[in-house]
């Protein structure tokens, strides 16, 4: 069944900002419909003229590029909330490909309707602009955790993050949140081996910091990741839902 804007469950939650009566009601007019998908399917592709837009209701999947060898570069992980597709929206192709690692539920928005928003709803075109601006930021900070930490403090940092984006989204469970992706994924979008990887969480557990298994991230000592890392864990910042 089709979820109403005004019944949407994630704005429940306090990392989104408050929407107006008014807001709702344009967003609802907005929304193409929904799609729901099985794990494995791929959303968005790199280089592909997209004719949709996706927020995602529920589910978890990766965003990636292709490299000329084949090979591929994990650029972050996709949580619901998540806005899916704006680079075709406004460039007219995806500069990344969009895969579901869980089955997934997606809000679906025509992009041949994005620019009556920028027209029409300059606060909503506004919030577009805002979550453009958080994924730059965001991986402005990845890759200076790449470049500038050792595997220790890339998987403290990425585990610190993953946890603070799934608890502002009601995921976690105490000290323990799903985390359905490879390691191999991990891996990749930290620039480490498959090995090293492997080897710095058995290091996590031995240490009592974290452990990762079956699916399921489960956070021992929150304070001594975030130390390692050499940063703060604390709520993300609240942002606009699309």
């Amino acid at each position: 069944m089709t979820v109403r804007c005004s019944e949407c469950p994630l704005r429940d939650r306090r990392i989104f900002a408050p929407m107006t009566a008014e807001e709702v009601a344009f967003m609802t007019r907005f929304k193409a419909g929904e799609l729901s998908v099985e794990a494995g399917t791929q959303l968005l592709m790199e280089g592909a003229n997209s004719p949709q837009l996706f927020t995602v209701l529920s589910g978890m999947g990766v965003r990636y590029k292709t490299l000329e060898d084949g090979r591929r570069q994990v650029l972050n992980f996709v949580f619901p909330g998540d806005f899916l597709g704006m680079q075709a929206g406004i460039m007219g192709e995806m500069s990344h490909s969009v895969d579901a690692t869980t089955d997934m539920s997606l809000c679906v928005f025509s992009r041949s309707e994005v620019w009556s928003l920028f027209k029409t709803r300059p606060e909503r075109a506004f919030d577009l602009t805002w979550v453009a601006a958080v994924e730059q930021n965001f991986l402005g900070e990845a890759l200076s955790a790449v470049g500038q930490m050792d595997a220790t403090q890339r998987i403290a940092w990425a585990f610190v993050r993953l946890f603070g984006r799934g608890q502002a989204v009601g995921m976690t469970e105490g000290h323990t949140m799903p985390l359905p992706f490879r390691q191999q994924d991990l891996a990749d979008s930290l620039g480490l081996s498959l090995v090293h990887t492997n080897k710095t969480l058995a290091r996590f557990r031995e240490r009592q910091l974290a452990s990762w298994a079956d699916g399921l991230l489960s956070i021992t000592d929150m304070r001594a990741l975030a130390e390692l890392a050499g940063i703060d864990h604390e709520a993300p910042e609240i942002r606009p839902l699309i």
